[in-house]
């Protein structure tokens, strides 16, 4: 709890990754943060993500990159496999990162959120179990009316409530003015066993589908991603709904898709959403901010929970450098985290024709191409090197990302 009597308040909608950080480097500026959470406690599922780049830099600022790294899964490689589960294809993601000197950790959405509200719990209020019901701004604060808490005035308001925001839709307008299925959608569910491998994950393809095996220490999680129009009234807490959704697109399927599916549909820790693109001309209106995949959702292919610390550590610095002035603020934070943002934006395209091939033609061709992967990461190194401006990441194929930051 944030004892503190001065400072500027922010009430920051949402406990996730985008949330914490962003409290954490608020609270470090003299900023007096808040954080509602419509969950009675830390909502986190077990599913992998990963923290590379600016992210890293953003952990270790912080002190908790070791911890992380302690709670690193053993991932080094991707799989893929035939209808008999013959391999056919393989990606040595260790090379990849020893080769773009990249530092990322990939560990469990859970330990990720865990650690980083560990980090920022001790300065700053946390409202779990409510949420913001309507805002009402004008030239000196925003006044908030919860569901449950009794009604206050705020700063500043910044919504780090992922996909589904409910900043955004009281503040911009509805969802669907903002959100654009790129058509994809993603499912997960937890085994109850390991996986075989501890460092690989297992990925099958048919046309338009994928099922992955994915290790997380003594655990394993299942993922499905297919290809699927957008659902009519899409409802992102309605298992059920999910369940049909899912049954419908894995009917047959070689490998060990029938058991993966008759774990999914009957597991009551079934996570479906669809696979969308974020896109508002701005971030800002008035004294109310969006952060992480409520502004600039990137689907669900690697960066998410990257580009919610990178971006929350951006607009802290922002609001501190003018703390008077927040138009300027969230223009600058905008202006950069755009440059971030934009280019994976840009490239969901290129991240499901990899992951997702729409035919067997297209499978074959992926799979023989892995193998240039490493050649292509350690070719971009050596060129970075021999440039006198500063280096640009190697490429790297991009993972199944389910952070909603």
């Amino acid at each position: 709890m944030n004892t503190r009597t001065t400072g500027p308040t922010v009430l920051i909608s949402g406990a996730g990754v985008a949330g914490t950080t962003l409290a954490y480097w608020l609270a470090r500026h003299g900023f007096r943060p808040t954080i509602v959470e419509l969950a009675t406690g830390l909502r986190s599922s077990g599913n992998p993500v990963d923290v590379r780049g600016p992210a890293v830099e953003v952990a270790e600022r912080m002190g908790v990159l070791p911890r992380l790294r302690d709670a690193a899964t053993e991932v080094t490689a991707l799989s893929f496999v035939n209808t008999a589960g013959r391999p056919v294809g393989r990606i040595n993601m260790l090379a990849l990162q020893r080769a773009s000197r990249s530092g990322e950790v990939e560990l469990t959405r859970t330990d990720l959120a865990r650690i980083l509200f560990e980090a920022s719990r001790d300065s700053t209020e946390i409202l779990f179990g409510d949420t913001a019901t309507a805002f009402h701004q004008d030239a000196g604060g925003v006044d908030v009316t919860f569901a449950h808490s009794a009604p206050r005035r705020f700063d500043l308001v910044i919504g780090a409530d992922g996909l589904h925001s409910t900043t955004r839709r009281l503040a911009f307008g509805p969802e669907a003015g903002f959100v654009r299925h790129m058509g994809l959608y993603i499912a997960t569910v937890p085994l109850d066993g390991p996986a075989d491998s501890r460092t690989d994950v297992v990925i099958h393809n048919a046309p338009g589908r994928m099922a992955a095996l994915h290790p997380v220490h003594d655990r394993a999680v299942a993922a499905f991603v297919f290809r699927h129009p957008g659902v009519t009234d899409f409802d992102p807490r309605d298992t059920e709904q999910h369940r049909r959704v899912l049954a419908g697109s894995y009917t047959g399927g070689g490998w060990r898709v029938p058991e993966l599916l008759d774990r999914a549909l009957t597991a009551e820790d079934l996570w479906l959403d669809s696979v969308s693109r974020v896109r508002i001309a701005s971030w800002a209106d008035g004294r109310i901010a969006l952060l992480g995949d409520a502004a600039s959702s990137v689907s669900l292919f690697g960066d998410g929970s990257t580009l919610a610390m990178a971006g929350a550590h951006t607009l802290a610095e922002e609001l501190a450098a003018t703390p008077a002035d927040h138009r300027a603020a969230f223009a600058r934070y905008e202006a950069k985290h755009r440059e971030l943002v934009d280019p994976r934006q840009n490239n969901v395209g290129a991240a499901a024709a990899l992951m997702v091939p729409a035919t067997r033609a297209a499978i074959a061709a992926r799979n023989a191409a892995t193998r240039l992967w490493p050649a292509v990461a350690a070719g971009a190194w050596l060129r970075d090197r021999a440039r006198p401006r500063p280096a640009h990441r190697a490429p790297a194929p991009p993972r199944v990302d389910t952070d909603r930051a």
